[in-house]
């Protein structure tokens, strides 16, 4: 993929550079300086992302032609003036020793760290548990699914970030709480994926979604008093889960 990509900017840079050329042999062309020029090719290649791989110089061409002063069949009393026109063209070249350098690295990329007293495998270790980490800093943009608000004031920001505070609290003690109990009971995993696939780690999310449809329902008369409560039948699953989580199921009647 390095390598299609490197000769996909060299392909696009050597391509528009021609046309650059092209342009600049026109009597038509407007880019009429060398620092124009010059800026037209730098802006090509660095638009091509090609700057590390194509050199380029630029050159200046006088050309002198004689043209018949006045109309007519020229004689030997034809008198002539010279015209003189001034052409630009953009020498260029691909720098191969550049491209075979870094063809060496190709699939590879760096990995950065302050921590110097880590080997080059705990780095690698390290590196592949950061998306579990991003994973958490995701959680404080939407995991709690609350509607888009136009705040305003700073106050209200603040209190709203102050609430997903919470609510991030309130998911960790849940998730420490379930993970601690199930450690305490010998449990592996829990059913909480779809079509009941093993859940080694759960995630309050995950917690919570199972009990979506736990709703409580109430039936009024027309006077607006209550005539029958149906309480939620709790699954199996749920029961387990609470039971972890030290909750009584007499919480949900």
């Amino acid at each position: 993929r390095d390598a299609e990509s490197r000769r996909a900017c060299i392909a696009k840079a050597v391509s528009d550079l021609s046309n650059l050329n092209e342009r600049l042999a026109s009597n038509k062309t407007r880019i009429k300086t060398i620092v124009a020029v010059e800026k037209a090719a730098r802006t090509i290649i660095g638009n091509a992302r090609a700057v590390r791989w194509i050199d380029f110089e630029v050159t200046e061409t006088t050309n002198e032609r004689y043209r018949q002063d006045k109309r007519g069949r020229p004689s030997n009393k034809t008198r002539y003036r010279k015209l003189t026109q001034i052409v630009h063209r953009v020498s260029f070249k691909v720098r191969e020793d550049v491209v075979a350098a870094d063809a060496c690295s190709d699939g590879c990329f760096p990995l950065v760290t302050n921590q110097k007293d880590l080997t080059g495998a705990e780095v690698l270790v390290a590196y592949k548990y950061q998306p579990n980490l991003e994973r958490r800093h995701s959680q404080l943009k939407g995991v709690q699914l609350v509607a888009p608000v136009f705040l305003k004031d700073p106050a209200r920001i603040e209190g709203l970030l102050c609430c997903h505070f919470i609510a991030l609290v309130v998911q960790a003690l849940i998730e420490r709480e379930i993970r601690n109990a199930m450690a305490d009971h010998s449990l592996k995993e829990l059913s909480l994926y779809p079509e009941d696939r093993a859940c080694k780690a759960p995630s309050a999310a995950r917690i919570l979604e199972i009990f979506n449809g736990a709703t409580r329902d109430y039936l009024y008369d027309k006077n607006g008093e209550i005539v029958q409560i149906f309480y939620p039948k709790l699954s199996k699953l749920q029961l387990q889960v609470l039971d972890l989580l030290g909750i009584s199921p007499n919480r949900f009647k």
